[in-house]
């Protein structure tokens, strides 16, 4: 039996949800559970397993320490795109978080998501971000210890993605001056 969505008739009749409307719907469905919204999809945010919340950790930490003035780095944060609002793990915007107080960012420098289990929708998500133009968007894989990089939004694609393994440094093309050993990512 095929899953429901792969059936090309349900598909067509689903129902989307513009952003303002999935503002209007709160922070939590009927069961509690937190969503994001994707291509006009509300979909269902998994949990984060230790070694989820380890590099997101480790990332957001190092960030800190090394952003540049004028940018703020956000962790689990929303970001207000044409038709999704996504919450990527680390997101970093230019600007100052006043900046931010009525409305979430638009886009941002660089947009990183941790993939312990979910790699295939975080390589589906690229797009989404190159369409904002987020500069530079990046998938940690948890279980290889790497890092796949993707840089040059046009056209709502990036150029070929580069992958960066433990043992090498990797420089934000982003975020002037913010260099990253992958090894310090991992346990």
């Amino acid at each position: 039996m095929a899953p429901l969505l792969d059936i090309p008739e349900v598909r067509q009749r689903l129902s989307r949800l513009s952003v303002e409307e999935y503002h209007r719907l709160g922070e939590f469905n009927d069961h509690g559970r937190r969503t994001e919204l994707v291509r006009g999809l509300v979909i269902e945010k998994m949990s984060k397993s230790p070694l989820h919340r380890l590099i997101a950790s480790r990332l957001y930490q190092l960030l800190l320490a090394q952003l540049p003035k004028g940018y703020c780095v956000w962790k689990e944060e929303p970001l207000t795109l044409a038709d999704s609002e996504p919450e990527p793990d680390i997101s970093v915007t230019r600007g100052k978080e006043s900046d931010f107080t009525a409305a979430h960012p638009a886009t941002a420098e660089l947009v990183i998501e941790i993939a312990v289990s979910s790699a295939v929708l975080d390589r589906e998500s690229a797009s989404l971000y190159a369409e904002a133009g987020v500069k530079e968007y990046w998938i940690v894989l948890g279980p290889e210890c790497q890092v796949e990089v993707y840089r040059q939004p046009q056209n709502g694609h990036y150029q070929p993605s580069q992958l960066f393994r433990a043992g090498e440094t990797l420089e934000c093309a982003s975020l002037p001056g913010f260099r990253l050993g992958v090894s310090d990512l991992f346990p």
